[in-house]
């Protein structure tokens, strides 16, 4: 390194870093809260929706299931469409096209009408969190990243605090129909709110954001024919990605027992009224929030340190996983309902620990430009287990009239999601692939 180049380098980390990013960061997060509160409007309007339509345990888990089983599925596609075509472009798309769908639902009158109209939302809703991770992995050097995607994964928490009681009173006073027209212009309210602000960064914005990060080093040139040998179906030819889908698989089975039958176990187990459940509800996904929050300060803090990127994103992620395994497992045997409330508590705190940090992995493990389409590889890994979960929650109420075997199966899986990361997953994807 010549003294030219040290004084360029010392020069440059002085300079300040575009403020914009975290403006858009602020609007992914929005959008976030927006995307979640459209998923979770059927689990609040779940007794109201069955009893309207005379649904069953079991068929309210498949419509439940809807959502997501699309959503795991269009995940594929839909990181490969992000790399293809940016975020700017498909984000708008997909919030637009989600709006629609949730609006268009509150006209449904039958089980098949709805059915059909949640396969559209999990279609529409797969290239946000794609989009959000190619947006920090532009904006953001890997130094820095975890934090911000921790920030986009926060708002998918957000939702979940504020759904029952916000959701709750909305279809209290518009009924569930109006709740769901309302949450759907929101959505567009946000789609042209991305439209007018978002755009990548200039080459002086990114020489500015990976300074510190590889000060000197001039990336090899890549052709175009390059990029598209980087084939998005050679991901699967990795150990590492396999490992990736499984452990998410683990992890998002219990997150998504909470986000879809929260309300009816409140409501059938513990005894709650609609109006109680609206608030008691939102207390796991309050520490939620926190979850989230602190596993990517927990991973960044790490990687300052000088640990390994992808042991510092796999600490939270396994020691969550571990801790939620161990906090839902004796919900089953507890006879107290507010000791049950602090355990769900902690047990959601846990699962969200690998939340943002999920995709931040991906950004670690995966090729620069395939970091959307093994971000979503892992997503859809992680909403097969999503989509058992209402389904094999309402079988499992349906036979034996209980929630406890679902923590049981629950923590489980949490523990099979921690071993296949902790223990398994070794290192990045060379770019040869």
């Amino acid at each position: 390194m010549t003294n030219s180049n040290k004084l360029h380098h010392a020069n440059a980390a002085k300079a300040k870093k575009p403020g914009l990013r975290w403006g858009i960061i602020t609007l992914l997060l929005l959008g976030a809260v927006v995307n979640y509160l459209d998923r979770s409007n059927l689990s609040i309007a779940n007794t109201t929706i069955a009893a309207e339509f005379g649904l069953s345990s079991t068929q309210m888990g498949l419509l439940l299931s809807a959502f997501l089983w699309p959503y795991a599925l269009a995940n594929l596609p839909a990181g490969w469409l992000v790399d293809r075509f940016g975020p700017r472009k498909m984000f708008a798309w997909a919030s637009g096209l989600w709006s629609a769908a949730t609006i268009i639902s509150a006209f449904a009158n039958s089980f098949s009408f709805m059915y059909a109209m949640r396969m559209l939302l999990g279609v529409s809703e797969s290239p946000f969190f794609t989009s959000g991770l190619k947006v920090t992995n532009r904006w953001f050097s890997k130094e820095e990243r975890g934090l911000p995607t921790s920030i986009i994964n926060t708002g998918s928490q957000i939702a979940n605090a504020i759904a029952p009681p916000l959701l709750t009173v909305l279809m209290l006073t518009m009924t569930w129909r109006g709740m769901f027209i309302f949450m759907g212009v929101v959505g567009f309210v946000v789609m042209l709110a991305w439209l007018k602000v978002y755009r990548d960064p200039t080459a002086a914005e990114k020489r500015l954001i990976n300074v510190d990060a590889a000060p000197l080093a001039e990336p090899a040139a890549t052709t175009a024919g390059e990029v598209k040998q980087a084939k998005w179906s050679s991901l699967f030819k990795h150990k590492s990605t396999w490992f990736m889908i499984i452990g998410n698989f683990g992890i998002m089975f219990t997150i998504w027992v909470y986000l879809t039958w929260l309300p009816s176990y409140l409501e059938k187990e513990q005894g709650f009224t609609l109006k109680e459940t609206g608030w008691i509800a939102s207390i796991p996904f309050v520490a939620g929030i926190i979850g989230v929050l602190l596993g990517g300060f927990i991973s960044d803090f790490f990687i300052r340190r000088g640990f390994a990127a992808v042991t510092s994103r796999k600490i939270p992620i396994v020691g969550g996983a571990i801790l939620a395994a161990a906090s839902v497992a004796p919900i089953p045997f507890i006879d107290n309902t507010a000791l049950s409330i602090v355990m769900l508590s902690i047990g959601y705190f846990a699962s969200q620990l690998p939340s943002g940090v999920i995709w931040t992995l991906a950004a670690d493990i995966a090729p620069g430009e395939q970091v959307a389409s093994l971000g979503a590889i892992q997503n859809f890994g992680g909403f097969l287990g999503a989509a058992c979960a209402p389904i094999v929650t309402g079988y499992i109420l349906d036979t034996t009239g209980s929630f406890n075997n679902v923590f049981l199966l629950g923590a489980g899986l949490l523990l099979l999601g921690a071993i296949s990361y902790g223990i398994f997953l070794k290192k990045p994807i060379p770019k040869t692939a």
